[in-house]
């Protein structure tokens, strides 16, 4: 039996409400368009409810991500994600339990205020579930107003961990800092005690959950915390990794989002930082690999995923169909993937009625086999427990892959509920 959660009390004042608003939502929501999934712009709004024949109907999900700007790969690669997953989830059909799923997928820009524009217009549209961005500066903007209307949130890739237990409508398919931070803290063992970790990150909200979530366990292990924060924007990088290395740090913890990634390591490199003290990191997307690569003997690897290293029946579905795609696995494929089996979870239990409350239920405690391994979606505070890695590559080759060094089981790396609830 689940533990009782903060939003308790709260959810059980909220129910008459609920299904009130689902009523004004599905009485507003446009027609229904034919099963499949459209691109932003287009109307692609389901019902909400069932047909005139009295059967199927269905339920409306809008897939707001980054597809341009400067998270446009990792948009691209939940995007696919959430593709092969939904193929693998329904057989193939785009339904489940007869009810169709209606995917509509707008582009965000990693741009706060363009995601919430998109997302009440989906929701006056008739969506009853939002799921996606890469952006942690949009997933928590995005997550309030799930709350306000009391829809569905399940969030994609967006680390931050103030994403975790904000309120009882938002969910996550991806990790969340907090078990970036704690993987390293694996890898490193007993090495941390007593030395200083200077945080090298983007001033974003991705950025600043890094640093508290170093702070939180490193931190909280001894070490003395520092960071350096860079303008989103900035290019030249040099006064970045000169501030790092004032600062004489036994570990420097690097998260960086986006595609200034390969100047970043180029600049560290050159600075003399990769030598001068040791660099832990997540892995990147693909395109990093020749970067990482030349860097290899110098960067310890923390890995949320490592493309091809799992071989669970989810992974050899996403690989049968990425196959046949054409396309290549990436970071934040299973966590599209895992938004799809959770969206699948979430309409059988909702119905064609997109009965927010009934999903929101079925949610909880889901433990479901993924592309990773086992997940599970811990009630009280909706953290997605699941396996981490440490990874590295396989030869000197400017073409190599990485390889797992070994995995970290989701218990492990879990995060701490009232660390997430206070990020």
């Amino acid at each position: 039996m689940p533990q009782p959660r903060r939003g308790v009390r709260r959810r059980v004042l909220s129910r008459l409400a609920a299904t009130a608003v689902a009523a004004v939502l599905a009485a507003t929501a446009a027609a229904c368009s034919s099963p499949g999934s459209s691109d932003a712009g287009g109307s692609g709004g389901g019902s909400g409810g069932k047909d005139g024949d009295g059967e199927g109907g269905s339920v409306t999900v809008a897939l707001i991500t980054s597809t341009s700007g400067p998270l446009a790969s990792y948009g691209e690669q939940y995007l696919r994600g959430f593709e092969a997953g939904l193929d693998y989830a329904t057989d193939g059909t785009g339904e489940v339990d007869g009810i169709a799923i209606e995917v509509v997928k707008s582009d965000d820009a990693a741009e706060p205020d363009t995601a919430v524009a998109l997302a009440r217009q989906r929701i006056g549209e008739g969506a009853r579930i939002i799921a996606g961005t890469v952006s942690s500066g949009v997933a928590v903007q995005l997550s309030p107003l799930a709350e306000q209307n009391q829809v569905l949130y399940i969030s994609g890739p967006a680390a931050t961990d103030a994403v975790t237990g904000s309120n009882d409508y938002t969910f996550r398919s991806g990790r969340q800092t907090y078990q970036d931070v704690v993987t390293a803290k694996e890898i490193l063992g007993g090495q941390s005690e007593g030395k200083k970790v200077v945080v090298l990150a983007q001033d974003s909200a991705f950025g600043q959950a890094n640093v508290a979530a170093v702070e939180g366990v490193l931190g909280a292990q001894g070490m003395e915390v520092a960071s350096v924060l860079a303008p989103p924007s900035a290019t030249d990088l040099t006064p970045s990794a000169a501030q790092v290395l004032a600062e004489d740090p036994d570990m420097v913890f690097v998260a960086w989002a986006g595609d200034t990634a390969q100047s970043m390591w180029t600049t560290l490199d050159q600075q003399g930082v990769l030598d001068a003290a040791t660099v832990v990191t997540g892995l990147d997307l693909r395109a990093s690999y020749p970067v990482f690569g030349k860097a290899r003997d110098k960067v310890t690897l923390l890995a949320h995923y490592v493309p091809g290293a799992t071989d669970t029946p989810e992974a050899q579905a996403l690989q049968s169909y990425f196959d046949a795609q054409g396309w290549e696995t990436d970071l934040f494929t299973p966590d599209g993937f895992n938004a799809a089996q959770m969206v699948v979870e979430a309409v059988r239990a909702g119905g064609a009625d997109g009965d927010t409350q009934a999903m929101i239920d079925a949610l909880e405690g889901f433990t479901f086999s993924g592309v990773k391994g086992e997940n599970t979606v811990r009630a009280e505070d909706h953290a997605l427990l699941q396996p981490m890695f440490q990874a590295a590559f396989e030869s000197a080759d400017d073409g190599a892959l990485p390889t797992v060094v070994q995995t970290f089981d989701a218990a492990v790396v879990a995060p701490a509920p009232a660390a997430a609830e206070g990020s």
